[in-house]
Parts: structure tokens; sequence; C-alpha cells
């Protein structure tokens, strides 16, 4: 609809009322009625003139306020600590103080929370002769800050016990972490033996496993593996590995039999769409007191590294070995060596070898880790599990996946057997 040409006069005459309107009220009115609390005081503190909106706050009739009660009776009891601790001498110094939160009390007790502001009123020497003071509701306001406060306080409560529910889901990965592996290794007569867990995340459980136990006659079993993927089901597959590999290595601990028995347990029991599957190498070793006598076989796991006692160092291959539990049948690959004096045999997890490097995150690799062991000195397992303990704690973030590792050694020279174990 187009406006007439009287619209911008009406406009104009309805302003105009409003401000006529405006201007009926006194300044008295608007004194007495205004949206906040005004009051003066002698230098005393003795009330001299309160508006009614103060005092329908408070309860009072003017005549048991004006001459008879000061400002600081208007107060809770820690609002008159506060003021006479803090307001009145800042005010006396400087004359004039704004937006202070107090509390004042009504007839009745109840507590209203206000913000005051207060100015001294000088003589033209500049002689103090009241105060003049504006009290504004805040209740709205304080309201609204106790409302923050307490979902701060939620939060708080929130964050705490977040961080004390992770402490005690991490704490119990631990164990659980820790009972799937051996609680410390043997001690093999003639056979040095140490091992390390590396745990890149206290919020996720691990895969990797590894172990050392007696077969008879003077025959001990080893393996260590990692299955797919992490949390609880591959916790389960791991803990139902070890038990399906040291029951087997009882039964027949030729190690390329033993991984086929492992192959078809893990394939029987993940048959309904849900594979899966893990890496091992399972070996069998007899130490004569000399030479270390070993036979190992490797089921899509990298290979086994072996340190010379005269510092060289190579891997042990085992090709085309396949993982374990995806076919119903599957191929394994074996190899046969000896451990002289000296010797160390590594085994260990792909945690390590994937682990990222450098600016370009480039992933370590199998030939820095045989330059690194090359650049040890022949010490025996105990000494390169130390090392490489060091070297995948130097990776920080570039280590997103647990780390087992196994060493085992003919001594250089025949003394009490020792074992360590270093998780």
């Amino acid at each position: 609809m187009c406006r007439t040409e009287q619209d911008p006069d009406r406009e104009q005459d309805a302003t105009a009322a409003a401000f006529t309107a405006l201007l009926e009220d006194s300044a008295e009115e608007l004194y007495e009625h205004a949206p906040c609390g005004y009051l003066s005081t002698l230098m005393d503190g003795t009330i001299a003139k309160i508006n009614t909106t103060l005092l329908n706050w408070l309860g009072l009739d003017r005549s048991r306020v004006v001459g008879r009660m000061r400002f600081t009776d208007l107060l809770t009891v820690g609002g008159k600590l506060y003021h006479e601790t803090h307001f009145a001498p800042l005010l006396q110094m400087k004359g004039e103080i704004g937006g202070i939160a107090l509390d004042i009390k009504s007839v009745d007790g109840t507590r209203m929370p206000v913000l005051v502001t207060s100015k001294v009123k000088t003589s033209d020497h500049g002689e103090p002769l009241l105060i003049r003071t504006s009290v504004f509701d805040a209740r709205d306001r304080r309201a609204y800050e106790k409302e923050l406060l307490r979902s701060r306080q939620v939060a708080e409560e929130a964050r705490r016990q977040a961080e004390a529910d992770r402490e005690r889901l991490q704490e119990a990965l631990a164990v659980l972490q820790q009972s799937l592996l051996p609680a410390e290794l043997p001690q093999v007569p003639g056979l040095e033996a140490s091992s390390y867990y590396h745990t890149a995340s206290p919020d996720l459980l691990g895969g990797d496993f590894y172990d050392l136990f007696p077969l008879g006659t003077n025959r001990w079993a080893f393996f260590l593996g990692d299955v797919c993927g992490k949390g609880p089901q591959a916790a389960a597959i791991t803990s139902l590995t070890r038990y399906t590999l040291r029951a087997a290595a009882l039964h027949d601990p030729d190690p390329v039999t033993v991984l086929t028995t492992l192959n078809t347990v893990l394939h029987e029991r993940y048959t309904s769409g849900d594979t899966r599957y893990c890496t091992a190498i399972f070996g069998v070793l007899q130490p004569d007191g000399g030479p270390v006598h070993l036979q190992l076989a490797s089921g899509g796991h990298p290979s086994a590294l072996i340190q010379r006692a005269d510092g060289t160092v190579h891997y042990l291959p085992t090709p085309g070995g396949m993982l374990i539990g995806v076919l119903p049948q599957a191929e394994f690959t074996a190899a046969r060596t000896r451990l002289l004096p000296g010797d160390t045999l590594l085994l260990y997890t792909d945690g390590l070898t994937e682990a990222r490097t450098g600016p370009r995150r480039q992933l370590y690799g199998e030939e820095a880790l045989q330059a690194f062991t090359t650049a040890q000195p022949p010490a025996g397992p105990k000494a390169l599990i130390t090392a490489l303990a060091g070297l995948l704690a130097g990776f920080g973030d570039g280590l997103d996946d647990d780390t087992a590792l196994l060493a085992l050694g003919a001594p250089a020279a025949l003394t009490s057997p020792a074992s360590e174990d270093l998780r």
C-alpha cells in the first residue's frame, strides 16, 4: 500500500506527544520512581534522602530510614565488612567508586544482590558535603553468574570424572595387556633371553604377543606375533593364539605344524565374515652348552634378525609365509640356523619398522633396523633390547603401534644363565 502524504506529519505529531508526556514527569517523580535506587547520606553514612524504589526493595518506611539509619544498616554482615575495609576507604581516597557488588537486606531478611555506585559531593572549596549513591538491581546478573558458575562446576566435575574413568580404564587395560604376556621369561640353561613391550597408547589394547616355554628334553619353544586390530577383540584373539600355540607345540613341536594348527583354529573360529588373522614366528631351540640349534617357521611375519658375535648382522629369510587365519590352507616358511656363543636372534613386531621418522615422516624400515643393530656392540640379548628400547622411546609420536621385542642368544662365556624381562 502506498503511504499518504500525511504520514510524515502524523509521525511528527506522535513523537511530539511522547515528548510532551515525558516532560510532564517532575524531577521528583523521576527521582522517586526511577528504575534504580537512589540515596544521599551524610559523610558519616547517615541517610538523608532515599527514593521510593529503594524503600520498596527494602520493605521499609521512609520515616524509619531517613535520619535514623546509616547506609551500612541496609547491608548484610558481609557487605558491612566489605564497606568498612574496602568501599569506604576507596571512596574517601578517590571521591567516587562504581560497580561494587553488595547485598542489601529487606525487612523480612531477604537478601538482594545489587551494584552500588557512590560519589562524594563537595563544596566550592572542595570540602566533602554528602555522598550520593545509586543502587542497581543485580538479581538477574547474580542468577546468571550463579548459573555460569554452576555450569563450570558441572563441567569441571565431568572433566574430573572423565579423567578418573580414563585412569581406571588405562589401569585395567595395562593389567589385561600384562595378562597376555609372560610375567617374566624363564631362565634357560645355556641361553640368554630378554624381552620388551612398548605400548603406543595407554588407551588402546594392543595385539602383540610373545612367549618362551619348555618342551622337555632340553628343548624350548618360543614365538612372537601380532594380531590384526586393537581393543578387546584383538585381546581375545591374542589369548586364543597364545594358548593354541602352546597346546599345539606340546602335541607336535614342528614349527610348520604348529602354525598350521593355529591357522586352522583361527579360520574355523572366525568364518562368519568377521575375518581375524595374525602374523607370527614360532621356533624351537635346543641349547647344548655351546651352539644353540634353532628351527623356526614364519606366517606373514617380518624376518628374524641375527647379530653375530663378530658384529655382522643379517636377516634370516622366511619368504612366502602366509597370514595366519585368512585361508583354510596356508603355507608357512621354515628356516634353520645355529646361534654360536655371542650370537643373538632378534624377533620384533612391525610397530618398530613402521614407525614414522624425520620431517617427511618416512617409514623407519628394515634396512634402518639392520644398520642400527650393526652399530651396536655384540653384547648379548639384554644389551640389544636395552638399545632398541631407547630407539623406540626416541620415535615419540612417530610410533603409533605397539611393539614387542624378543631376543635370544648363546652366552659368549659359559656363566650362570640369565634371563631379563624389560617390560
